[in-house]
């Protein structure tokens, strides 16, 4: 199984937390989770430790703005902090079948575990058919514990069962994987509009507050619009580039129509 994902290591002697905590966002519905991730490697000036590589990855390449190709990445990235250590699981795309996308979260745990990861927190969007006003973050986890840790210390709803069906994609399976090695992991879905051309930038701001407040993370909200402007486009092309290739679907019936989730 490992030898579906090939992992690249950029530095001799990788770091090795106390207790790190890594943020995934990879792309999904309002592509919510990918955008605060991609804004604090911005704003962070994180570096590039790991990168993923699979034959499981869409058969397809970018055109950048030099005019030359680039295969479609997923790469780990770590900043630290006065607090802890901070790593940020990021990419253009996801997994695109089942075993892929289970061979990858295991291989991100192994890392995990290599690295003193302690806690991980996925990001992800509840799909709408309307774009909300205020969107609303929504929180489980593989512990009820962790749930509360949220709640007391950020603005997050608690009462998601019901609300979607099955999280699907690595926002979702990493939790259920990690809770097997009795890691702590949570994930934060916040509403959005539903449509695959949406950017949800709105609920990506709704997450990062959650963020800040509850690891006392050092964000800078005002620079926020400048970061999204300048990543805008560029997600954007890319987005109607990959007309949904490698995201996961889900299976009729399985979710509410007025609202669904997708990792």
């Amino acid at each position: 199984m490992d030898a579906e994902w090939i992992v690249t290591k950029l530095l001799k002697n990788g770091p090795m937390a106390k207790a790190g905590l890594l943020i995934v966002g990879l792309p999904g519905i309002g592509n919510v989770g990918k955008i605060a991730v991609d804004v604090l490697i911005e704003e962070w000036n994180a570096k590039k430790i790991c990168t993923f590589f699979s034959y499981s990855l869409p058969h397809s390449v970018f055109v950048n703005e030099k005019n030359l190709v680039e295969l479609p990445s997923i790469d780990l990235y770590h900043k630290k902090t006065d607090k802890q250590d901070i790593f940020l699981l990021a990419g253009d795309v996801q997994p695109i079948d089942e075993r892929s996308c289970y061979s990858f979260c295991e291989k991100v745990l192994d890392l995990c575990k290599e690295y003193g990861i302690r806690e991980i927190v996925t990001l992800g969007g509840i799909g709408l058919q309307t774009i909300p006003k205020k969107p609303r973050v929504f929180c489980t986890a593989t512990v009820k514990d962790l749930v509360q840790e949220y709640k007391k210390k950020s603005q997050v709803q608690e009462s998601l069962y019901g609300l979607v069906g099955p999280i699907i994609g690595v926002s979702g399976l990493i939790l259920g994987l990690a809770k097997q090695r009795n890691m702590k992991a949570a994930t934060l879905l916040v509403e959005t509009f539903g449509h695959p051309m949406y950017l949800g930038v709105k609920g990506s701001k709704e997450v990062l507050l959650v963020l800040r407040q509850r690891f006392k993370l050092k964000i800078d909200m005002q620079r926020f619009d400048k970061e999204i402007a300048e990543l805008e486009s560029e997600l954007l092309k890319k987005t109607k580039e990959m007309g949904g290739i490698g995201k996961p679907t889900r299976k009729t019936g399985q979710m509410p129509e007025e609202q669904n989730y997708i990792g």
